[in-house]
């Protein structure tokens, strides 16, 4: 894109401006907000949704979200999601909104977010997860297909009919349209006659109104078929008002889905038979946050990178950098010496992992022909702090020492739908709805799910001193952390492993176990093991065992347990990935559980489902 000499910013592949000249602020006020009856209409409601056919340098969602800020009687949450083919840089969204005070300091948090964009759906999250943003980079309308659910108000906007007709062809119409339930809102600049006809023919009832100078005229319309709307899948399960639920664990999984629903109004109660959260797995002293990468951009790499994205923001705005967590990037050793990435991945992006560089190795310590894979958008974190700060969220009471040993379902619901009790049989809680985020213990109340237990151990200890280890993170045939701040004025430390023992739930640390690390270590980083071998021999490391969850197929379970136990559903089998998945699948179900918007497309979601056992 390119800039006119008087600021009106203009595409060269479409050769049309982005807004009037009359101004971007006063466009998406008049045109979109005033179209849609906005922010009037969203007055008391626990939730808005927001569908946009082209999302351009984001002024409709910054001038959206700014009426959101400044309304008393704003939705608990609002859902704003759009689609953008060609997405400009982070320096033009922040030049785009310079000319409005009220919009700077919005574009700034937007920018901060404005990386890593290759296509796919991107889930950005501003004030608290409160708003969220998703950004579906591709063409409209296989965006549109992969997506699913109902909009309180629809944007059409994007360049002119002419300069781009596949947006506003009658296809992309009618996709549009099945977002829309009775009462929807659309407007749009536009008032050509085929956009007005292909409108009413999909339920619309349209009217021209008067424009923003130069147009005389812009469009709204509301949604009321004079028949029978008939979807092809039913429409999504919908919890109108929130109400109390109980989260068996207090592990990553179960922190993040407490913080995900007591975000959208719910009194959460979270148990577990620890006296203090993430003593499982969960309470590794530190762990490492990467992506996988695969020449085809498998389904797990993609959804690592949705994750990591979801964890990043909850990072930033929950923990303190340095002490909690460190953006450091992660350097990938490739053993079998493959390398390669997707097809058009370099280090200019948009994508962040790319083969490494000699400068990158050398940071590393590593010989300047070590095949590896730079992830930039990689960091170290303590699991415990994140588990904390989640678990200090207003609405979450933390219970420890409370073994659940058994769930009853009542059918008198004005009492709640589920008992949860002791092994003595006494009442421990009541709630509405259960989820299940036990770990390798979730099988005992989800007996149906294909869970194994993994054991794992590590070593660890204070770093020796001027000791040569590698600034940066290190993965591969295990994994290697260094200089992480330690505790309440404690020495910086280390972390190596880790082992894989399937089936096994024994906590005892082993020798074999620590010997695997240490040849592990060596075949990693030699030069590390070396600087390690002292500590080693005369035992000062510490050991640390936790027994992981995993599923048959090795992604993570999001969903019900089952039909015949209704409001019983599980957040389980993370693995080895609870720092790339929690934050993600917590908000899958949350979004489930209200008809969201989801944070990933369908398939992608699916692939997370219970019901795809």
């Amino acid at each position: 894109m390119t800039w006119r000499a008087d600021g009106v910013p203009r595409s060269e592949r479409f050769d049309d401006i982005y807004h009037t000249e009359t101004g971007a602020l006063a466009q998406s006020r008049h045109v979109f907000l005033g179209g849609c009856g906005l922010p009037e209409g969203w007055a008391g409601q626990p939730q808005w949704r927001i569908l946009e056919t082209g999302f351009g340098l984001g002024l409709n969602f910054l001038t959206t979200w700014q009426a959101w800020r400044a309304d008393p009687a704003r939705p608990r949450m609002l859902h704003f999601v759009s689609i953008e083919a060609h997405p400009v840089s982070a320096s033009d969204v922040l030049r785009g909104a310079e000319a409005y005070p009220e919009l700077i300091s919005l574009a700034r948090e937007l920018a901060a977010q404005w990386h890593g964009l290759l296509p796919g759906f991107h889930r950005l999250a501003f004030d608290e997860g409160r708003v969220l943003l998703t950004l579906c980079v591709g063409d409209v309308q296989p965006m549109l297909r992969a997506q699913r659910f109902e909009a309180d108000s629809i944007f059409l906007d994007g360049f002119s009919p002419q300069q781009n007709p596949a947006m506003w062809s009658a296809d992309t119409l009618k996709a549009a349209s099945r977002f829309a339930r009775q009462g929807t809102r659309i407007a749009t600049w536009t008032i050509a006659r085929a956009i007005r006809d292909a409108l009413a023919q999909q339920g619309f009832v349209v009217e021209k109104r008067p424009g923003l100078p130069p147009k005389r005229d812009c469009l709204r319309g509301t949604f009321a078929p004079a028949w029978t709307v008939r979807r092809r899948e039913p429409a999504p399960e919908r919890i109108e008002t929130p109400g109390r639920c109980a989260i068996v664990g207090a592990g990553l999984a179960g922190a993040a889905v407490a913080a995900s629903l007591a975000r959208r109004g719910w009194q959460v109660t979270v148990l577990d038979a620890a006296d203090w959260p993430a003593s499982g797995a969960s309470g590794l002293p530190v762990g490492m946050l990467a992506p996988h990468v695969s020449p085809d951009d498998a389904l797990l790499s993609r959804l690592t990178r949705a994750g990591i994205r979801a964890t990043c923001a909850e990072l930033a705005r929950l923990l303190e950098e340095g002490r909690d967590w460190r953006a450091t990037g992660v350097l990938e050793r490739r053993p079998d010496g493959n390398v390669r990435v997707p097809a058009g991945w370099s280090d200019q992006g948009p994508n962040e992992s790319w083969p490494a560089g000699a400068d990158q190795l050398a940071a590393a310590g590593l010989p300047a022909d070590t095949p590896a894979i730079w992830h930039s958008r990689a960091a170290w974190v303590k699991p415990q702090r994140l588990v904390a700060a989640w678990l200090r969220r207003p609405g979450i009471e933390f219970r420890g020492g409370c073994r659940v040993a058994r769930l009853e379902r009542l059918e008198r619901r004005d009492e709640g739908s589920w008992q949860l009790r002791d092994s003595a049989g006494e009442l421990l809680v009541e709630a509405d709805r259960v989820v299940v985020c036990a770990g390798f213990e979730s099988g005992h109340f989800a007996p149906a799910l294909p869970l194994q237990p993994v054991r794992g151990q590590v070593a660890w200890g204070p770093m020796p001193e001027n000791a040569p280890l590698p600034v940066t993170p290190i993965n591969g045939d295990g994994h290697l952390v260094a200089h992480v701040s330690g505790d309440r004025g404690e020495a910086p430390m280390w972390l190596a492993g880790a082992t894989f023992d399937r089936d096994s739930i024994d906590l005892a640390p082993t020798e074999a176990d620590s010997a695997e690390n240490r040849e592990r270590l060596a075949r990693l980083h030699p030069d590390a093991a070396r600087a390690l071998a002292g500590v080693f021999e005369h035992g000062d490391s510490h050991t640390w065992v936790g027994i992981r969850c995993a599923s048959g197929d090795r992604r993570p379970l999001v969903g019900p347990v089952g039909a015949e136990a209704p409001g019983l559903w599980a957040c389980t089998a993370l693995g080895s990935r609870g720092l790339s998945f929690a934050a993600l699948c917590a908000e899958l179900l949350a979004a489930q559980w209200h008809a969201e918007p989801l944070p990933l497309p369908a398939t992608l979601a699916k692939a997370l489902g219970t019901q795809r056992l």
